[in-house]
């Protein structure tokens, strides 16, 4: 390469001697007159051939620069060619780097586009297993739905048998009431008594859940008057067993209060939010409060510490419940259409059941069974375990409240429609009505109750009157004790005797 680079460099020198040769030969042309006048006399041509010589003089000098600048102009050339061929080279270079990579793209472009073609005919087969799965599903369904349609059929054979049966019981009842009456006539009391013990058309003792409880007494004064609540109060219960009234207002505290002296025995604070409801623990351990900040409060009872604040529901909470049977299992009821079960070990959500119809009211049967009552007018029982409802019948226009008698057997449930219905639990059957001209429901939060021994029972009014019916007496006429001078929201009866009843301004304990 430098060979040829230096044979290049000798050519160009050549190029420009004989270049030089051809301009001296015309200079040499053009000073030939000069050259003619030398025949001339020295002494007369000296001064003219002198000034002829410096000027040839200084035009070869100019020669010999050009001849420079043409020489360092030619090795410029030269370096610059050397540059040009060593970026060529680069270049060269790069365009085979791309063409490899170019290759290898090809290559991965030809590798993912078989990888393409075999994802889209995975898919295709998975469409057709979806389609042939979606297949079997809608005849599953189908299935289904004829199982049901017979499990409908059985369940209505089955009621219609269960009817059968209540009105062969009923008939017996009849029969019996009959016979209690002529031996009243007759002056045989001590026979009816132990009748009324014994039987109510079924022999009770012999029943799970049965509580031996002394004949009510139907109030009729009013012993005990409290100021409870700030703002009025929302719910009351008693503790079982025991003489306590447990009393939750729009003041934001639950109350204990004796019933026998009217005294306040204990204050639980921490409560955010009116409280709707209330409810204890079997074993009196604790306290849990409904409120309408979406939210269930719980208090151990010894002391008043508060324990867990029982938060998943995302509106009001309505209603709330303890099991008569576990002591850790507790329910609730929301606006958002959900029951919820919680450990109160562990103050975490068991379970969530959800309703069509917000449910006023619930309370609990037996450990696993719960009712409630809702918007859209129905009674439904749910088993908890498996969070289904087992059997549900139209109660009322609108269902607001439930309350579940000592022994488990009757299910009291009062609706809009200003009437009172006792369901029995063994035939889901309407038992008894009552109602009366006077008598109208405090819209969702009236609270009526069944005595301990579920002879009577008791209903606030619109108008502050309280309403008792005696559930054996035929007539239908209650007993109204005077004495509100508001709306009867919520009732309850102790099982040593006592009824309390509070309007929004005053708890009323009545013997």
């Amino acid at each position: 390469m430098a060979m040829v680079e230096a044979e290049v460099g000798k050519d160009a020198i050549r190029r420009a001697l004989r270049s030089l040769r051809r301009r001296h030969l015309v200079e040499e042309g053009a000073h030939r007159p000069a050259i003619e006048a030398l025949a001339r006399p020295f002494a007369a041509q000296a001064v003219e051939w002198k000034e002829k010589a410096e000027k040839h003089e200084l035009e070869l000098q100019q020669c010999y620069k050009a001849q420079s600048r043409l020489s360092e102009q030619l090795v410029t050339e030269i370096e610059e060619g050397k540059a040009s061929k060593a970026l060529l080279k680069e270049k060269e270079t790069l365009i085979t780097t791309l063409q490899n990579e170019l290759e290898q793209t090809s290559g991965e472009n030809v590798q993912l586009k078989q990888s393409l073609e075999e994802k889209t005919r995975a898919l295709d087969l998975l469409i057709q297993e979806h389609q042939a799965v979606k297949a079997e599903l809608e005849q599953a369904l189908t299935k289904l739905k004829v199982a049901e349609d017979e499990n409908r059929s059985l369940i209505d054979r089955w009621m219609l048998e269960k009817m059968k049966d209540a009105e062969r019981l009923n008939e017996a009842n009849a029969m019996y009431e009959e016979m209690v009456l002529k031996l009243k006539s007759a002056g045989v009391g001590g026979i009816q008594h132990n009748a009324l013990q014994e039987a109510d058309g079924i022999i009770r003792r012999s029943e799970a859940g049965y509580m031996d409880f002394k004949e009510t007494i139907v109030p009729s004064t009013c012993r005990i008057t409290i100021r409870a609540h700030e703002g009025g109060c929302g719910s009351i219960i008693f503790q079982h067993n025991t003489d306590k009234l447990i009393s939750g207002g729009q003041d934001q505290t639950v109350k204990i209060w004796s019933a026998h002296t009217g005294a306040l025995t204990s204050t639980l604070q921490g409560c955010l939010g009116s409280v709707n409801d209330l409810a204890v623990t079997n074993d009196n351990k604790f306290v849990i409060a409904a409120c309408s900040s979406n939210k269930l409060f719980v208090w151990e009872v010894n002391g008043g510490r508060p324990r867990h604040t029982l938060t998943g529901h995302t509106k009001n909470v309505s209603s709330v419940d303890a099991s008569w049977m576990k002591s850790c299992v507790l329910a609730s009821s929301s606006n958002d259409h959900t029951i919820k079960i919680w450990d109160l070990q562990t103050g975490f959500c068991k379970s969530t059941i959800m309703s069509g119809s917000n449910a006023n009211s619930l309370a609990f049967i037996d450990g696993d069974t719960l009712c409630s009552g809702h918007r859209d007018g129905h009674l439904r029982l749910w088993d908890i375990r498996s969070a289904k409802c087992t059997s549900q019948t139209f109660a009322h226009l609108d269902v607001s409240s439930v309350c579940v008698s000592w022994s488990r057997n009757f299910i009291l449930t009062s609706g809009k429609d200003n009437m009172h219905n006792l369901f029995d639990l063994r035939t889901m059957e309407v038992c008894g009505k009552f109602t009366d001209t006077g008598n109208r429901v405090v819209s969702s939060w009236g609270r009526p109750c069944i005595s301990p021994d579920e002879n009577c029972i008791a209903a606030g009014a619109n108008d502050g009157s309280v309403y008792i019916w005696s559930r054996l007496k035929k007539d239908g006429v209650p007993t109204v004790l005077q004495g509100h001078s508001s709306s009867v929201v919520s009732s309850a009866w102790c099982g040593l005797g006592p009824l309390a009843t509070t309007d929004k301004n005053h708890i009323y304990i009545w013997t």
